[in-house]
């Protein structure tokens, strides 16, 4: 039996690059867990009350830090309840993040959405290069730990992120490093992102794609992305594999 190919839109350009935490791996939960255990700990430190409402590891997770940077992520939701973080303050909140979700990936392990492996298998035997972006300094373990590591042809984390100096998304420096070291210009690129942050990333870097992942399909999350710049929203990019000359699902 033959395996399906990606549906035409994905396969007619030239590369792929992938979001990591939520596309790739599962991780996007233990994420959230690990912000919400840092976010608590500090606020309740904290006189205001209002202040001191815990994260919520839903709606506060998908608007302040997911697809963020560590110290992006800590430093938005914090102003966000209206308080004004030193450095230091913001450094201590996400490293205690970075501590926390490296003890639970070791001591839960890390699995890879099948769907995504689906796609990704029929992209390599396709030709098609490939890349894992993240803003996480964890990717590589990660993506190891999943048992996909060797599908991709390039890998931008968080160590390339410091060592290069580059913005975290929604500024584009990652997924442009990653098309550059796929030697494909972006215009002949797809990005594949489930967080708002990373979808406006793709579309301000000018791929030629940009693909939402909707995993949390809740209220309004499609159109959110949408909004951000996502020319197709899928739940499982599973959904992007076609039979020849089949549409993307919208």
């Amino acid at each position: 039996m033959t395996a399906p190919a990606p549906a035409h839109r994905l396969s007619a350009l030239r590369a792929v690059v992938c979001d990591t935490d939520g596309v790739i791996t599962d991780t996007a939960p233990t994420h959230a867990t690990a912000w919400k255990a840092a976010f608590d700990a500090h606020l309740r430190t904290l006189g205001d009350p209002a202040a001191r409402r815990p994260f919520d590891a839903g709606e506060d997770y998908l608007r302040y830090v997911d697809g963020r940077s560590r110290l992006d992520g800590a430093a938005a939701f914090l102003t966000a309840r209206g308080l004004h973080p030193s450095p230091a303050e913001t450094r201590a909140v996400a490293t205690e993040k970075e501590r926390l979700f490296t003890e639970l990936i070791r001591e839960r392990g890390v699995r890879a959405h099948p769907g995504t492996v689906r796609l990704l298998g029929a992209l390599r035997a396709a030709g098609v290069p490939l890349a894992a972006v993240s803003a996480s300094r964890h990717a590589r373990e990660v993506l190891a730990s999943a048992r996909v590591l060797d599908l991709f042809d390039a890998v931008v984390d968080g160590v390339d992120a410091a060592r290069l100096r580059l913005p975290g998304k929604p500024d584009p420096a990652l997924f442009l490093e990653a098309a550059r070291l796929l030697a494909v210009p972006p215009a002949d690129c797809a990005v594949l992102e489930d967080a708002r942050a990373g979808v406006e990333a793709g579309r301000r870097g000018g791929f030629g794609l940009v693909v939402g992942v909707d995993r949390a399909a809740g209220p309004g999350t499609a159109d959110a992305l949408r909004a951000a710049g996502a020319d197709v929203v899928v739940r499982d990019p599973a959904e992007l594999l076609a039979a020849p000359g089949a549409g993307v699902p919208s």
